[in-house]
């Protein structure tokens, strides 16, 4: 069941480079009106390259990291990749939604699009950062179909540092570019799960 698990994995990481592959083309044919893209966002890019695909392929084809190996019985190794199987499809249909929703405002950097429009239907009625959102269930599901200490919990060390320092600069330049809008729908929206209503 193990291989079948990894295979899962690399099955995932190649539907969501496909997914993302005609949102990219499009960008690259919007003209930009605002970038703010810091030297450290490459970095941490990089770090999260690193830790999706880079140490899960060393994992997965060396015997390198098998020394980080989760001690699991074979059952808790079945329950683990199913939940882990669950999270992963969960966190590609989000990051597709995210990417659909969007559509032509979708960019990977802190930029401004000439045509960009505040996007607040689809799954951003109620969630701000959609596609962040589905990073967290990644990294979850990376845990769970990737039993090792290194591997299977690299994407997640690599994406809590890019979203603290992201998000913020992310929510300010909404917030210069669409003013009084976005603080309104920061009020009814919660950043990575529904706002909680009273």
């Amino acid at each position: 069941m193990g291989r079948l698990f990894k295979a899962v994995y690399f099955a995932g990481v190649v539907g969501e480079i496909v997914l993302r592959m005609p949102y990219e083309r499009q960008r690259r044919q919007i003209a930009k009106v605002d970038q703010r893209i810091p030297r450290s966002e490459r970095a941490m890019f990089a770090g999260l390259s690193l830790g999706m695909l880079g140490l899960p392929l060393i994992y997965g084809l060396t015997p390198w990291l098998d020394r980080a190996d989760y001690r699991w019985s074979a059952a808790a190794r079945t329950r683990a990749g199913r939940l882990g199987c669950g999270l992963l499809a969960a966190a590609l249909w989000l990051f597709w939604r995210s990417h659909r929703d969007l559509g032509a405002n979708w960019s990977p950097t802190l930029e401004i699009g000439e045509r960009q429009s505040l996007v607040t239907r689809g799954v951003y009625r109620r969630v701000r950062h959609p596609m962040y959102a589905s990073q967290l269930l990644w990294g979850l599901a990376q845990a769970l179909l990737l039993p090792n200490r290194i591997a299977g919990w690299a994407s997640l060390a690599a994406f809590v540092p890019l979203y603290r320092s992201r998000v913020p600069s992310e929510e300010r330049m909404m917030e210069d570019h669409f003013g009084a809008d976005y603080r309104a729908y920061c009020q009814r929206t919660g950043r990575l799960l529904p706002r909680l209503r009273g």
